[in-house]
């Protein structure tokens, strides 16, 4: 009979999965695709083996259910059998008395409770007799689904070597269905969801958590049912079957199987390697008993926690209590009964293999993670692959992502928060100028207003200040009084003046102008103290931007003054421009006493100076502002006032486009 079917065995939840890629490692045959950081399991590709569901601490993993179908089944008017697998003391170590799990099975509706050892006691009789042959040419057992579809999968080479012999739970729903008729219904119950996709011979199949729910649900449970002795035939041997060479022990009836021909392999790495070296000659002749898992006794479909060795003790116990009672003229005849039962199972190749990424593809996928070397492959295994190599590989088919390699993903998180750290930079900087620019807005605005009032009342004073002055007699002690007003009204008005120009909304008159040649007259229209000296930098390579003249050499004479004035005992001014091929960068720098760090944010408020008294207004940096601003450029002030922190100085950088 044909060994072909297959179905999806394990589903992800995706809200529960956290990325951990313990899934990824632990699967034997990747059979975990990586999509937008979610960890999907790939049916074509699983075995299942169950691996993914055991470590998945999130629960993410969950397999394929079969109450719901089976209580349809036991709701229907069929006969139906349930076949317990030879595992059970392992997992109900509570139940000390069989028969009391057996009446608990059938309270749940079954006709018939059978044992699968029956099976493998039959089954094992099949092994010997092929192993103990005189053309035995190896093989590979065939009871384990998840070995079977590995071998079929990623093996595919190896099928003829799968021994053509059908597992104990398919020899036993024979057995069943010879013995009370086609028509009736089989449910396995037993360690291992694999089983499930393993044959369609078998109607359902159960894990034990499963059968646990089940009890629970309907409040089955020791204390309410009576006890009840499986249904014949019965078992012998074939009860040791789960435990670690447990095929072997019941193959081995009459006379020793040389033990050297049988290799016993079990776990998800120990089979693998097991079968590679089967395939590459080193051990055939050989009967190779694999297990996918770490033996029945702890296979996937059993409750988490479990005690290996507790768990073999149990089993150890329930076959030698069962030895000691067991009619053996009964057994022999219930053997006899079926020596002739059809026990053959042909199996059909499905290579699933992937082709294997070319080197410079693998290459590209390395330098994706920024891996250019040797020496930067870490090998970590924090991906979920053995190596670099693999990582990149599984990337190229489709398997993976780049993100999965924890030190490039550091790497772009290090350069995440650097980005992000500059953005603020730049948002904390555009939320002062805009700041700034709203408090000019509204300072605007009452300048104008206060200008407006002052402008003509002041030119009164001034023209009838001077009128009096003229009509007043030289050497008049009133005439230095009208000599006074006039001088204090011309303040005035010079301040009103700086009001206006900071209020009102220029337009730039942009005209191509030679930088270098603008910077140095403005340094010509200052008067220099002897004790200052004034250089100029020029590192540009086109020195031709568009720009208002008037309004930019204020800026320029304003910041050199301001600079000179800073400065009082002597020091160093530095006027210079450099730029791109975008933007024009104005630099004016002093060596004089610097800005205090509690004045930094207070540079560009109107009428804010740190000037005596009566030497300045407060007016020239809120104005220069405005201008940079209107030729859509940006500034910028770093200064330092603190001797022992560094050498004190103010350097202001102010960029424009060039061509605005």
């Amino acid at each position: 009979m044909s060994h072909s079917f297959h179905r999806q065995l394990v589903f992800t939840i995706k809200d529960r999965c956290r990325v951990c890629y313990t899934c990824v490692r632990e699967c034997p045959v990747k059979a975990i695709k990586i999509m937008n950081g979610q960890a999907e399991v790939m049916n074509d590709r699983c075995i299942g083996c169950g691996n993914c569901v055991n470590v998945c601490s999130q629960g993410a993993k969950i397999p394929l259910r079969s109450i719901e179908p089976v209580q349809v089944l036991l709701k229907s008017k069929s006969r139906i059998a349930a076949c317990v697998a030879p595992s059970f003391p392992a997992e109900f170590e509570e139940i000390k008395d069989h028969r009391v799990l057996v009446g608990m099975i059938r309270k749940l509706g079954f006709d018939f409770v059978t044992e699968v050892s029956f099976g493998a006691d039959i089954v094992a009789n099949e092994y010997e007799k092929m192993i103990k042959s005189s053309n035995y040419e190896g093989d590979i057992s065939s009871d384990c689904p998840a070995i079977v579809y590995f071998i079929r999968h990623y093996h595919p080479d190896m099928v003829p070597y799968l021994a053509p012999i059908a597992s104990p739970m398919v020899a036993m729903t024979r057995v069943l269905k010879k013995k009370h008729g086609d028509d009736l219904k089989v449910v396995f119950i037993g360690p291992c969801f694999a089983k499930k996709a393993e044959t369609t011979e078998v109607d359902e199949v159960l894990t034990f958590r499963e059968l646990r729910e089940m009890f629970e649900t309907l409040n089955i449970h020791p204390g309410n049912t009576e006890v009840s002795e499986f249904d014949p035939p019965y078992s012998g041997k074939g009860a040791i079957f789960p435990i670690s060479r447990g095929l072997y022990y019941s193959a081995n009836n009459q006379e020793s199987i040389p033990e050297e021909r049988v290799i016993i392999a079990e776990g998800r790495v120990n089979y693998k390697e097991a079968i590679k070296e089967f395939e590459e000659g080193y051990i055939r002749k050989k009967h190779l008993m694999l297990l996918c898992c770490e033996g029945c006794i702890m296979g996937p479909g059993t409750s988490p926690g479990g005690r290996r060795f507790a768990r073999s003790n149990a089993v150890g116990e329930y076959v030698t209590h069962k030895l000691a009672n067991l009619d053996k003229p009964t057994w022999e005849t219930s053997i006899a009964e079926y020596a002739d039962l059809d026990l053959s199972q042909s199996f059909t190749p499905e290579d699933r293999r992937l082709a294997s990424p070319g080197t410079s593809e693998i290459a590209a996928a390395l330098q994706l993670m920024g891996k250019f070397s040797p020496q930067d492959h870490l090998n970590c295994g924090a991906c979920g692959y053995d190596t670099c190599i693999d990582h990149a590989s599984a990337i190229v088919t489709g398997l993976a992502e780049t993100e999965m390699c924890l030190p490039y993903a550091i790497e772009k998180l290090h350069d995440s928060i650097s980005s992000l750290n500059v953005s603020n930079e730049k948002l904390a900087r555009a939320r002062a100028a805009l700041k700034q620019s709203e408090k000019l807005a509204h300072m605007g605005q009452l300048s104008a207003g206060i200008a407006h009032e002052l402008n003509n009342p002041l030119g009164v004073i001034t023209m009838y200040s001077n009128i009096l002055m003229d009509e007043a007699p030289e050497g008049d002690v009133v005439r230095e009084d009208l000599k006074l007003i006039v001088e204090q009204a011309e303040r005035c008005k010079k301040i009103v003046s700086g009001l206006l120009n900071f209020a009102r909304k220029n337009q730039v008159n942009l005209t191509e102008t030679d930088v270098v040649k603008f910077i140095n007259h403005s340094l010509n229209s200052i008067v220099k103290p002897d004790n200052i000296s004034c250089s100029i930098n020029s590192d540009i390579a086109d020195p031709v931007a568009r720009l208002d003249i008037d309004q930019m050499m204020q800026v320029l004479t304003n910041l050199e003054k301001n600079a000179l004035e800073a400065m009082p005992s002597g020091g160093n001014l530095t006027v210079g421009v450099e730029g791109d091929a975008g933007e024009v960068t104005f630099i004016v720098a002093d060596t004089g006493s610097g800005i205090k760090k509690e004045n930094m944010d207070k540079l560009f408020t109107p009428f804010f100076t740190t000037k005596e008294m009566g030497k300045g207004t407060g007016l020239g940096l809120a104005l220069i502002y405005g201008i940079v601003k209107m030729h859509k450029g940006r500034i910028h002030v770093d200064s330092n006032a603190d001797p022992l922190e560094r050498p004190t100085g103010t350097t202001f950088r102010i960029t424009i486009p060039r061509g605005n």
